[in-house]
């Protein structure tokens, strides 16, 4: 296995260092998220929570005699779930995601960061169909076709979004390399998310 090594950070002031081109389609979905469509997002740009209603309250577990915290690395049948749970609890299982159309069909195959922000977007509409937002996100699975090729761009793209929204901590997660459900799909991604009613 090869050795990881943590693609760089992207800001504004190295954006045309690192050479990072955007697709047509990736500068659709990027603006329909409500993103700059063309440069990475400042932290914090789509932070809004629901009035009246707290958020789940969330911390990071850590063991730092043994691991350090990832953040040094530089380091988503029926489409989901609503359990509501005595005590006013709400749990949403939100099934694998992907970069799919409104009418089933794959959008954008062959371009991975144009599938994955379409995933966001899915997942994201998803959440709001519930009331809930990535802030109520507690946990995803990510399935990557070829996690050696696409988990560094997977990575760069998941961090600016969790950024971008003011997730603090971002969900726990598990990346995997699998066969997706169809050829052309490159990214899915399955979510957990708690709610109190």
């Amino acid at each position: 296995m090869p050795a990881y090594i943590p693609a760089p950070e992207v800001t504004l002031d190295n954006y045309q260092d690192n050479g990072l081109v955007y697709s047509e389609a990736e500068k659709a979905e990027r603006r329909a998220l409500g993103l700059p469509a063309a440069e990475p997002a400042p932290v914090g740009l789509l932070k809004k929570l629901p009035p009246g209603r707290p958020v789940v309250s969330k911390r990071a577990i850590s063991a730092p005699k043994v691991l350090n915290d990832a953040g040094e690395y530089g380091s988503a049948f029926p489409r989901g779930l609503r359990v509501d749970l005595p005590g006013g609890i709400t749990h949403l299982l939100l099934s694998g995601t992907a970069s799919v159309g409104a009418h089933g069909e794959t959008l954008y195959p062959g371009d991975f960061r144009a599938q994955l922000w379409r995933t966001f977007r899915n997942l994201t509409e998803l959440l709001k169909s519930e009331g809930a937002t990535w802030h109520d996100v507690v946990r995803t699975t990510c399935y990557l076709r070829d996690i050696e090729r696409d988990y560094p761009e997977f990575n760069r793209v998941r961090n600016e979004f969790y950024r971008a929204l003011g997730l603090d901590p971002f969900p726990a997660s598990t990346a995997i390399q699998a066969r997706i459900c169809r050829s052309e799909l490159l990214v899915e991604i399955e979510a957990q998310a708690i709610l109190i009613r």
